[in-house]
């Protein structure tokens, strides 16, 4: 038993409706590895290090994290569906006999079985894999374009933030006198103030910060770094966490867990913060990344331009920032053709 169990069950469960907000990826895998250990579930057998399939996907897996600067979770699920797709095809001949025919079956049967987002990661892992494959001489031509895109009527929604009222209610009720409350602060502050992802949030290092220039590294999406200002609140809140509510850890990495073993925290735990927040303050629960929204309202309502905005939210792309001028309702008025036969308000 091992992540491809998981998968399908996750797919069984789609596929019969059943609501999976109790059910949870990451969530099933660690009680896995708990049940394992406790002999309840046998060890997942090593794969064979030296068979030619192991040893392409390791090649690949390289490819992805040293050519492609991927992150690592993204290049796990690279090569989670590229053994996936090659223990699902029967080509004659291996990988020299592969056809765009086999690939657009792959592509069929995957978007059967999972979610619409869940087909879309799955598409461009395989165009990801099969470029690989033709750049190695794994196959003669270039099949990647036979993954045919995977399309939704899910529309592109809009960025959705929390109000000033709800901001300052998480903040008030962190409980600052205990360590975890002292951790949950600078945690919110941080994603309030900067509106970094929870993976950057986890991944915040004692060393990124230059407390003398008042500045700090932020290590984001394809082994991006970016240098931001470190705003005195924020400043605050953190050097109050390691004064008086760090462990006593050789751990390098700023947020610990709060019990042993002191490791750091993970991207769930930033969000399951925020979630732990929104109960004590009574509102409406939200994940770490509409704080990250909320950031990006505010600089609009503030009129910032979404160059800027792009800047602060590093985005690798404007079209990604675009969405927010959508959230200016005022300046879209500008923009909209008066009625036919109705008054030019």
């Amino acid at each position: 038993m091992g992540e491809e169990r998981v998968d399908e069950f996750l797919a069984f469960q789609r596929a019969g409706g059943r609501h999976l907000a109790g059910w949870s990826r990451p969530g099933l895998l660690c009680l896995l590895e708990v049940l394992r250990g406790q002999g309840v579930v046998p060890a997942e057998e090593p794969a064979r290090a030296g068979s030619p399939t192991e040893v392409l996907l390791g090649a690949f897996e390289r490819f992805l994290l040293t050519e492609r600067g991927l992150a690592a979770g993204t290049v796990r699920g690279y090569v989670r569906h590229a053994r996936r797709f090659l223990e699902g095809m029967a080509p004659s001949g291996g990988l020299a006999g592969l056809t765009a025919r086999d690939v657009t079956e792959a592509v069929l049967r995957e978007s059967g079985a999972v979610s619409v987002s869940a087909a879309q990661f799955f598409v461009s892992a395989l165009r990801s894999f099969l470029r690989f494959c033709f750049l190695e001489g794994s196959v003669e031509i270039d099949l990647s374009q036979a993954a045919f895109p995977v399309t939704g009527r899910r529309r592109s929604s809009l960025p959705r933030g929390i109000s000033k009222i709800d901001a300052a209610a998480l903040l008030d009720r962190c409980d600052r006198r205990s360590a975890v409350g002292r951790r949950d602060y600078a945690v919110l502050v941080t994603l309030l103030r900067l509106g970094l992802r929870a993976s950057e949030v986890a991944a915040l290092r004692l060393d990124d910060i230059d407390w003398r220039a008042g500045d700090m590294v932020v290590r984001g999406k394809g082994a991006r770094q970016d240098r931001l200002p470190l705003p005195a609140e924020v400043g605050e809140a953190i050097a109050s966490y390691l004064r008086r509510g760090r462990p006593a850890s050789d751990r390098r990495e700023v947020f610990l867990r709060a019990r042993a073993p002191f490791r750091p925290i993970a991207p769930g735990t930033v969000s399951s913060t925020v979630r732990r927040a929104c109960r004590r303050a009574g509102v409406a629960e939200v994940g770490a990344h509409r704080l990250r929204h909320t950031v990006g309202c505010e600089m609009v309502a503030a009129g910032v331009p979404l160059v800027q905005i792009a800047q602060v939210l590093r985005h690798h792309s404007l079209q990604s920032t675009a969405i927010y001028a959508r959230v200016d309702i005022e300046q879209l008025r500008l923009l909209a053709a008066p009625w036919p036969g109705g008054d030019q308000r």
